[in-house]
């Protein structure tokens, strides 16, 4: 059998960013598809699913998806330091919960949801523009004509690749993790453990989702280290290396792997009838690789802005373009500075990471938070730079603020 069905905006991928996009275009009241290849919205898990208090309350997510933190733990091979804040300003999240909340969302706004349908074609008019997808469903062969695509493919791609608008991220994270029920684990308090036995370019963590539900991960960047991160997640875990040996006995409940992009924000992310959104635009904070919150936000902001263009009946790159000026003038500089960051953290040594934490230790509550998520405004680098007297702490900032 063949399906054929004819759509104002069609959206590939049911993850974050686009269920976001189909909630806010649905909301529109324009006609919507939200497609996904598995065979239901987070069938597979994929992140870790860290993200921010302030940004869950924003997008009106449940309580009953996420577990609050309110203390920050970094331990290197010969240091450990604690930031603490009296509410909770970190949140980890049940993403399963969480992804099939955001598609209940759009569903209940009028968008039709697809699952198990795979989506491998790019349908092309005769100025080769993007104006439809094919691929394989519940019935065999099924095709979606669109006046919109927005491609939230996550990190392959695969709408922005077939008609040739992108290569593959040569530059990634790559995080292995088990969801795991242990014996002891404080719930508020998350662990980032840091140096070359845990990883030789990135971070290990504990993420807690409470009831004794741990999260233990190892990320890895890629083509900084050619360390597996399955291989070495197994490996801490079997030293029960830092913080892990405090979990007690650790009984694995389910599997996660996941990429993530860590090419900065290289992309352009409008073409005709084309947008794309979440990790197919690289939308990730590079300190600790986290971008659901801005796949939420900038998913959000592609419906409506599709919605409009759809509406007005032109739908080429300059009619999309006030979706690419928004998220770029909301996290560009701040993703750029986040990189520069990172780029130093990537080559320290063991005995450097011992110092960093010091670094680290000296900063207020606030000022540490606005800085691990990336929150770089020039103002507050100034005043940072300034206040904190080792001389560590001003080239840490001094370079944070050089454009």
């Amino acid at each position: 059998m063949s399906e054929e069905h004819h759509f104002d905006l069609v959206v590939v991928g049911g993850g974050p960013a686009g269920s976001s996009a189909a909630f806010a275009a649905a909301k529109n009241g324009i006609k919507v598809a939200l497609i996904e290849k598995e065979n239901s919205i987070a069938e597979t898990v994929r992140t870790s699913g860290v993200t921010w208090v302030k940004n869950i309350k924003e997008f009106g997510i449940p309580e009953n998806c996420y577990n609050p933190i309110k203390n920050f733990s970094f331990v290197s091979p010969n240091n450990e330091v604690t930031i603490s804040d009296s509410t909770a300003t970190a949140a980890v999240l049940d993403v399963r919960k969480t992804y099939r909340w955001l598609a209940d969302e759009a569903r209940k706004n009028g968008a039709d949801v697809f699952v198990k349908t795979n989506i491998n074609e790019v349908i092309k008019n005769k100025e080769n523009d993007i104006v439809g997808v094919r691929g394989t469903g519940v019935n065999g062969k099924i095709t979606f004509h669109s006046k919109v695509i927005i491609d939230a493919t996550g990190f392959t791609s695969t709408i922005s690749k077939a008609m040739g608008f992108v290569t593959q991220w040569k530059r990634f994270g790559a995080g292995a993790e088990y969801e795991a029920k242990v014996e002891n684990s404080d719930s508020e308090t998350w662990w980032l453990m840091v140096g070359q036995e845990y990883t030789p370019a990135g971070y290990a963590w504990i993420f807690p989702l409470g009831n004794n539900i741990v999260r233990i991960g190892v990320g890895v960047g890629k083509p900084e280290s050619s360390v597996d991160p399955t291989q070495r997640l197994n490996e801490i875990i079997d030293k029960k290396l830092g913080p892990i040996k405090k979990l007690g006995k650790i009984t694995p409940i389910e599997f996660h792997y996941g990429l993530i992009p860590n090419d900065g924000l290289s992309r352009k992310t409008v073409f005709n009838n084309l947008i794309l959104v979440g990790d197919t635009a690289g939308q990730a904070n590079p300190l600790v690789l986290e971008g659901i919150r801005y796949a939420i936000k900038f998913g959000r902001v592609a419906g409506e802005v599709a919605a409009n263009a759809i509406k007005n009946k032109k739908t080429d790159e300059k009619a999309l373009y006030p979706y690419e000026e928004n998220w770029r003038d909301s996290i560009e500089s701040k993703i750029k500075s986040a990189g520069k960051v990172q780029d130093r953290w990537i080559g320290l040594s063991d005995k450097e990471w011992d110092k960093e934490l010091d670094i680290i230790n000296e900063l207020k509550t606030e000022e540490f938070l606005d800085f691990i998520k990336a929150d770089f405004g020039l103002s507050n680098m100034v005043k940072l730079a300034m206040s904190h007297p080792k001389l560590a702490v001003r080239q840490l900032f001094n370079l944070v603020k050089r454009k």
